[in-house]
């Protein structure tokens, strides 16, 4: 297995938070209207249908987080594992809350502020299962991604992380998912999430590629995760029946935007993209989280601004806020998360 920081999957992060980005200022209809003034489509006559491909980011983050995951869960104690995944997702998290929450409030803002009581219940990352109204857009997936933690940890990290521990997790996972899904009950879909568990088990399956590329069983793994994967992202948002579609999203489209996903993050795996190793990728990569989290909401606040307020055209409005949103994720990377992060970690891990 080879060992040292894998840059290049810094660098895909980035990659898949800006076709989030990408999707929620141009890709879409919805809220974001209000921010242009009229339709992204009017905006971006020729650009609205490739950008509606950036929701697919999410799933490309799904598989990077099964890769990520299962390389940081391996040999950690239940302790060190729940107070790293912790403590790397909750100061950001709380700040892009309560700073989300409090540009909302402002007069001058156009968008309805969730009310106080729903914002302090954002604050457990348990407004979903709630009820409450969310306050960052984005937080459905990390929901997701906290029940993806909850199995990793019961099945593999508690009783000790081990190849064989692994596959057996992964091929009980995606079986169990895909019987959730016929059985229609609520329950069993909320634990086992049929629709995103194919991609968290396809990145897992790379990793152990990535231990061992001769390892079948994990290539086995992979190819099941993005056979089932593609199907439900297939199911869900291609859109070419649908005459009232923002922009249609095509069967062949969105089969190829996962299937590039899955190859990149295999591109990794297999040590194809160890050259690129530059410094600036580990800050892409810190830079990520706490751009994907406050991006949405505030950045149509600043397309409101610049737009509609100043001006500025769609294409320089668009790449600006961008900008902005990555000038502010340092800003909340540079004075919460450095500072706050290793704190919490050693709060969450000391013996009382």
């Amino acid at each position: 297995m080879r060992g040292g920081r894998l840059r290049a999957l810094d660098g895909l992060r980035l990659v898949a938070a800006l076709m989030v980005a990408a999707y929620h200022y141009g890709g879409r209809g919805g809220s974001v209207t209000e921010a242009w003034g009229s339709s992204p489509e009017r905006q971006f006559p020729t650009l609205h249908g490739p950008l509606s491909y950036g929701c697919l980011g999410v799933q490309f983050f799904f598989v990077i987080s099964g890769f990520v995951i299962c390389m940081s869960g391996w040999g950690r104690s239940p302790a060190s594992f729940a107070a790293s995944r912790a403590a790397r997702l909750l100061p950001a998290y709380w700040a892009a809350v309560v700073l989300v929450a409090a540009v909302f409030a402002l007069p001058v803002v156009a968008w309805d502020a969730v009310p106080a009581s729903d914002a302090l219940v954002n604050l457990t990352m348990l407004q979903q299962p709630l009820g409450a109204d969310r306050v960052l857009g984005v937080c459905w997936t990390l929901w997701v991604e906290v029940r993806f933690y909850a199995l990793f940890a019961l099945c593999v990290v508690l009783p000790g992380a081990s190849r064989r521990r692994v596959v057996v997790f992964c091929a009980g996972w995606l079986a169990a998912s895909a019987l959730a899904r016929a059985a229609h009950e609520p329950l069993l879909d909320l634990v086992l999430m049929p629709e995103y568990a194919p991609f968290f088990v396809g990145g897992v399956g790379l990793y152990l590629v990535h231990r061992d590329r001769r390892d079948a069983h994990a290539w086995g793994i992979v190819a099941g995760g993005f056979l089932v994967g593609q199907h439900h992202a297939v199911r869900a948002l291609s859109n070419t029946a649908d005459p009232h579609a923002f922009a249609h999203r095509t069967v062949l489209g969105v089969v190829l935007v996962v299937a590039v996903g899955f190859a990149a993050v295999g591109a990794v795996a297999l040590g194809l993209l160890d050259r690129w190793n530059a410094p600036w990728l580990t800050v892409a990569g810190a830079l990520t989280y706490p751009f994907y989290l406050v991006h949405e909401h505030l950045g149509w606040v600043v397309i409101h601004a610049l737009h509609r307020g100043l001006g500025v055209p769609s294409a320089a409005t668009l790449a600006l806020t961008a900008l902005g949103m990555l000038g502010l994720a340092w800003l909340l990377h540079r004075w919460v998360e450095r500072p706050l992060t290793p704190w919490l970690r050693t709060v969450l891990t000391r013996t009382p």
